[in-house]
């Protein structure tokens, strides 16, 4: 990519949907667009996007040109490559972020929003985007970020010290389940952003995070063979439930 530099002009637009697909995955390997159910599973997160009418623009940010022309069939913009800097292990989803919107405003391109998606996230749909949209929109938050509880009370959990269990908040070892709290976790599929917001703070969970709260049939992380199998049945089932 060029160097960054001011645009001779700014043309403030709407929305940008950028997919964060990297060539690199150790655990497995070519996951971003492995197929999943007979798709790659890219197809997914840019199906979402595109059918949700939300975005001037859906873009794939990637290294690797494979992705970038699978990206391209699907009907997403590929406008540049990522860099190498933000193409490794150590690179942070937010920084990505930055360089995008960092090269379309030398380009000449402001968004008021953006929306982060992983290309390993069969569950996004176009409605939770549009969703999402109107919460982030009327709201006036940050940003709109979908979590899931986590299936145990947290607060009841272990640790292992030298081989033995130990509670890591004593104090709740006597409490039933339903009397504690419920915990949330990130689903990894999408972060709805105000630009303007993430430019000042550069964080995805910023001061005014709200969420959308999604099933765990409707979530899963996908980072082992395990976990595939496991999102496949999901979204199967989810399938069955729709029909």
């Amino acid at each position: 990519m060029g160097g960054i530099g001011p645009p001779l002009s700014i043309m403030k637009r709407s929305a940008l949907a950028i997919i964060t697909a990297r060539g690199g995955s150790k655990r497995i390997p070519r996951k971003n667009i492995r197929s999943f159910l007979g798709r790659p599973i890219l197809a997914y997160s840019t199906e979402a996007a595109r059918t949700s009418r939300l975005f001037d623009e859906v873009m794939v940010s990637s290294d690797d040109e494979e992705i970038l022309e699978l990206g391209r069939t699907l009907g997403a913009a590929t406008p540049f490559k990522r860099s190498a800097g933000t193409s490794d292990d150590a690179a942070t989803t937010a920084e990505v972020l930055l360089e995008v919107l960092s090269e379309y405003r030398r380009r000449g391109d402001e968004f008021e929003y953006l929306c982060c998606i992983y290309p390993t996230a069969p569950f996004v749909s176009a409605g939770k985007l549009q969703q999402a949209a109107a919460l982030l929109r009327d709201s006036g938050a940050d940003a709109v970020v979908p979590v899931t509880a986590f299936s145990f009370p947290i607060w009841r959990s272990f640790k292992i010290e030298e081989g033995r269990l130990a509670f890591n908040w004593p104090e709740n070892a006597l409490r039933r389940s339903q009397d504690l709290p419920q915990a949330f976790h990130d689903c990894g599929q999408f972060y709805f952003l105000r630009t303007e917001s993430f430019l000042a703070q550069r964080r995805l969970i910023m001061d005014h995070t709200v969420p959308i709260i999604v099933s765990e049939g409707e979530a899963q992380d996908i980072d082992t063979e395990d976990d595939w199998k496991i999102a496949e049945i999901k979204y199967s089932l989810l399938l069955e439930r729709q029909t």
